[in-house]
């Protein structure tokens, strides 16, 4: 039996894909050394940078964490460390354009910053957040409406990651579209990096044409050794060549 499943297996077909051009904007990273859970030095910022330009990116979007208790970042440390990297790559003549926003935490720290619209976003008031990776909050909701409405247009952080919304029919995130949230989805999820639950839902999202933004997510040289893994598979190549893709109305 396993000799003629071995000869009648499919072979894996791999992308036409050389790099990731054609996402021209990274707009999830975390790459201002030292302020969060991403580089933590300026020579690691550039080689990490670097290394996205090299795959052919053009723009470079990083993504501190804002988050209470955990990285109490603000606009103003954001935009200082970025202006610092700014001045590095210059420095180092890696020629690549780069700016920064936020990834918020979802929780009741935000509303305040909604109400003094004290949030750091990206092109037409794109505001990044993420949610909690463990426990599905009943709040979500009411904080997407309240961002909406105020005129915020939310991209949620690899919606691939939140177990607690995973089903075949993507009920969950069928309703989180209706609500009017874009999704980013990470690269490195297709390669299994978040384990077989994130690679099969970010797949399924993928076939039912619910990506609206692509990105990196880059941490560290692991998950840049990931992302470069990732150019060759099928799934990369097939979201890539979305028409609706959204990444670059941040060029």
């Amino acid at each position: 039996m396993g000799l003629f499943s071995n000869l009648f297996k499919k072979k894996e077909i791999l992308s036409n894909l050389t790099d990731l051009s054609g996402l021209g904007v990274d707009l999830h990273s975390h790459l201002i050394p030292g302020i969060d859970d991403g580089a933590k030095t300026m020579e690691e910022s550039l080689i990490l940078i670097k290394g996205l330009a090299d795959l052919g990116f053009r723009k470079i979007i990083t993504s501190p964490h804002i988050m209470s208790g955990g990285y109490n970042n603000t606009p103003e440390i954001i935009l200082n460390g970025r202006d610092m990297v700014r001045q590095a790559l210059k420095e180092a003549a890696i020629d690549v354009a780069f700016d920064a926003w936020a990834e918020y935490y979802l929780d009741e720290t935000i509303m305040p910053k909604i109400e003094k619209r004290n949030l750091l976003t990206m092109g037409d008031n794109y505001v990044l957040v993420e949610l909690s990776y463990l426990m599905k909050s009943f709040s979500t909701t009411s904080y997407f409406y309240n961002l909406i409405s105020n005129g915020y247009k939310v991209v949620l952080a690899h919606p691939e990651r939140y177990p607690y919304y995973y089903s075949d029919e993507l009920d969950e995130y069928k309703m989180l579209k209706d609500q009017g949230v874009y999704f980013q989805l990470n690269i490195s999820s297709l390669t299994g990096t978040y384990g077989d639950g994130a690679r099969s839902t970010a797949q399924k999202l993928i076939d039912s044409d619910m990506i609206d933004f692509v990105a990196t997510d880059l941490h560290n040289m692991r998950h840049l050794n990931y992302i470069r893994q990732a150019v060759r598979l099928p799934y990369v190549e097939k979201v890539i060549g979305y028409d609706k893709l959204l990444n670059k109305v941040f060029l």
